[in-house]
């Protein structure tokens, strides 16, 4: 059964309101293969020739097989901007759709981080069915502002965050793992694009990117800003304001038109925003980008 939240996202999403028939077509066939093989792992086309594996019930992947493209302006921006040469930095990997994008449609190198553990076997099960496991750098870890550990939640799919609370009051499904600084991490590597998903800890790994951040290769930033970095005290404004001192600017991205649309230094509440430097240099490359295949569309 397709859940409320799936299914509106399905009815509201881009790439859906331009096929409206096929997307009807792809919630059947979801529907049908989910009930012939329930609790199955399905491996679907994404785009071009790259594949990505699907759980029913994980709500990111399972949006994916529904509507070719989960975040359809953020991933149309990363195909259209990157090239094969470029680096890709992908923390808060989940089953690493992104990086599949990066390193399977485009053919860039990547680094990619995820510290839970199931999530992790995932994003390692799609490298391998796009034989791209020697174009990424994968690693079951965190990122912060030190090196150390954390805990973190493991049963709460894409929305698995970091526990700060007393021990005695923590989950048996809550996982200890290493973490380290993105500066530490990358040493003096530069991702021409880096995208940060790490529901509300996105302040600390900022903190541990003073260098990445001051590096005028990184033009671009993907980061979630939902206010859910509240629980730790941790401000999306502080982040934003930081972002905006780097030079920076705000954007949202129309892959069907190539466009990029200023937010007058705003950031979406709620959502993903696009931080670029260099918006001319960034606005050319996406002119010039080839036209990719999603759901027998071309973006």
């Amino acid at each position: 059964m397709i859940k409320p939240r799936l299914l509106r996202y399905l009815t509201t999403h881009p790439l859906n309101r331009r096929t409206r028939f096929r997307s009807l077509h792809n919630l059947a066939r979801w529907s049908i293969a989910t009930r012939l093989l329930p609790g199955c792992e399905i491996i679907i086309p994404f785009v071009n020739s790259s594949k990505i594996a699907v759980t029913p019930g994980r709500w990111g992947s399972e949006a994916n097989a529904l509507c070719g493209l989960h975040d359809f302006s953020d991933m149309g921006f990363l195909l259209h901007f990157l090239r094969p040469a470029d680096l890709f930095c992908d923390v808060g990997a989940n089953v690493g759709e992104y990086t599949v994008l990066a390193s399977a449609a485009i053919g860039a190198r990547s680094m990619a981080f995820e510290p839970v553990h199931s999530s992790y076997a995932e994003l390692r099960k799609n490298l391998e069915i796009n034989q791209i496991t020697p174009l990424v750098d994968a690693r079951c870890m965190a990122v912060g502002s030190a090196a150390g550990q954390l805990t973190l939640t493991g049963d709460q799919d894409t929305q698995n965050h970091v526990v700060t609370g007393p021990v005695d009051a923590r989950s048996d499904d809550d996982v200890v793992v290493e973490t380290d600084t993105l500066d530490a991490l990358l040493a003096n590597r530069t991702p021409q694009l880096l995208k940060v998903d790490v529901e509300g800890w996105e302040h600390e790994v900022f903190q541990g990117a003073a260098a990445v951040l001051r590096n005028p290769e990184l033009v671009s930033i993907i980061v979630e800003l939902n206010q859910s970095g509240k629980r730790y005290g941790f401000s999306d404004d502080a982040i934003h304001q930081s972002l905006l001192g780097h030079g920076f600017g705000t954007y949202r991205y129309l892959p069907f038109d190539r466009k990029l649309v200023s937010l007058d230094n705003r950031h979406n509440q709620g959502g993903n925003t696009l931080y670029i430097r260099n918006p001319e240099a960034v606005n050319a490359r996406l002119q010039t980008a080839p036209a990719f295949t999603v759901r027998g569309m071309h973006i």
